[in-house]
């Protein structure tokens, strides 16, 4: 090109200075079409042309005038120059099409994973997806939480081994021989699982980029499964409550017409032994059925949206006294101990529901302890709250089971071949602490007994108030 620019220039008899811009020219032609080594050995070729047919004296490589020289080395300083800026500028170029290419490719990507089918397992979708929009040759993708790995294309089961290694590794790593990135998937400061993708037009951003939206999308999908099943437990314990409540209004009234012709007659007094055994017989049962059914009236109102409680000082100790007393029948000869640090300990609160959470305890006491072992009941008052403590020995209850003891219809392991029972006690006793911004816990050590906790507030000096417990 620099020889056919030369020779049309002597043909045309054109100077020095119009040849020169022409082979400059040229030299940027070839440096953006070719490169820049292509442009240099141009640029070399038109320096000596310039030399030999046009600097005096032509047809010579000889220069005699020193201002020739000093235009022949400017003309090579600018060609080199503008070659070298060119092809820059054509790398940056290239650079910022392929980094819009690959934010497109990440938007794509953004957009699938919210449109990702909650009803169906996120790895297989989010791995076709990547496949489809990142382009990568193969991938593997683990998540932790259900330990299961999907993988696509050729590489993906070497890509599933490589997923496992980096997460046990907990570390990000990528390999100069082949192109392969390694990363761990962290939502936030715990990682949840490893991505491994295999691709020679992905980068450690795109790999970098690519993670953090499949730690986000992973996140989302568990948090909205989370809420799913909170939302579906909320409703099926709505539901069961409105069983309870329904069932337990339905059975009062036949129950109040047994216990009413039972002791009717019991009071007549003209039965035979056994018709008498019969009917005290009929009587302490439909007691219990009567007990029963306001144990689950009293868990369907705890449960209700908002439940109003008639709020008084309450004297604890002399609480206790009078559950003792009334009480004393099912206590199974258990004797027990009540000691406080003041007989003044009160606390502001509803005193029939703080005399059935306490009196479920004691009860429960009885029940689980050894025959004739003491019950010992203590209240504490300091620090702003009451602590009661009812202690029996005989029974332990395991670590794995102190939370779950309170919930509604649970009972402990080994619990039944002890007493029968409902498992509505504990779980009334711990809803009725919550109404009363207080809380209730169980400490339990083999060879020491079992002893459960509930904390109530102070007396505060307001009483005979009406307030609203909102149940969550």
């Amino acid at each position: 090109m620099a020889l056919l620019v030369a020779s049309v220039g002597v043909r045309l008899h054109v100077n020095f200075a119009t040849t020169g811009f022409l082979h400059l020219l040229t030299v940027l032609v070839i440096a953006m079409v070719a490169g820049f080594w292509e442009a240099t050995v141009t640029s070399a070729v038109a320096l000596v042309c310039l030399n030999y047919f046009f600097v005096p004296p032509v047809y010579t490589l000889y220069v005699a005038d020193p201002q020739n020289w000093v235009a022949l080395l400017t003309f090579e300083c600018t060609a080199l120059l503008v070659s070298k800026l060119s092809i820059q500028k054509e790398r940056e170029t290239y650079a910022a099409v392929l980094e819009r290419r690959r934010m497109a490719k990440l938007y794509e990507l953004s957009r699938r994973t919210l449109l990702t089918n909650l009803h169906q397992r996120p790895g297989p979708q989010i791995v076709a997806d990547i496949c489809e929009v990142i382009e990568v040759d193969s991938v593997a993708l683990l998540d932790a939480t259900t330990s299961q790995v999907d993988m696509a294309g050729p590489d993906g089961s070497e890509l599933a081994r490589l997923a496992w290694d980096t997460y046990i590794s907990d570390r990000d790593q990528d390999h100069a021989n082949e192109p392969t990135w390694q990363r761990v998937l962290r939502p936030g400061q715990t990682s949840i699982g490893a991505v491994v993708l295999r691709g020679g037009n992905v980068n450690a951003l795109l790999a970098d980029s690519t993670a953090s939206l499949i730690a986000v999308a992973l996140e989302r999908m568990r948090s909205l499964d989370k809420q799913n099943r909170a939302e579906l437990a909320r409703q099926t314990e709505q539901l069961r409550t409105t069983v309870l409540d329904s069932l337990a209004h339905a059975f009062k009234t036949p129950l109040t017409a047994i216990r009413a012709a039972s002791s009717g007659l019991l009071e007549y007094g003209d039965l035979s032994p056994t018709q008498g055994q019969l009917v005290a017989l009929i009587d302490d049962e439909s007691s219990k059925l009567s007990a029963l059914s306001k144990r689950l009236l009293r868990t369907a109102k705890l449960e209700s949206s908002a439940t109003k409680l008639r709020r008084e000082p309450v004297v604890v100790p002399e609480l206790i006294e009078e559950i003792l007393a009334e009480h004393a029948d099912r206590l199974d000869g258990h004797p027990t101990r009540l000691s406080f640090s003041s007989p003044h300990c009160t606390t502001d609160g509803d005193r029939e529901l703080l005399g059935t959470a306490i009196a479920q305890v004691v009860d429960n006491a009885a029940k689980y302890s050894s025959p004739g072992s003491p019950i010992a009941i203590r209240v504490e008052d300091g620090a702003g709250e009451i602590l009661i403590s009812i202690h029996n020995e005989g029974s332990e209850i395991s670590p794995e089971e102190h939370d779950r003891i309170f919930e509604r219809f649970y009972r402990g392991s080994g619990s039944d071949h002890v007493s029968s029972g409902t498992g509505l006690g504990l779980s009334i006793t711990k809803q009725a602490a919550e109404a009363h911004q207080g809380r209730v816990w169980v400490s339990s050590e083999r060879g020491k007994g079992t002893t459960f906790f509930l904390s109530l507030p102070c007396h505060s000096g307001d009483a005979d108030e009406t307030y609203e417990y909102n149940a969550e």
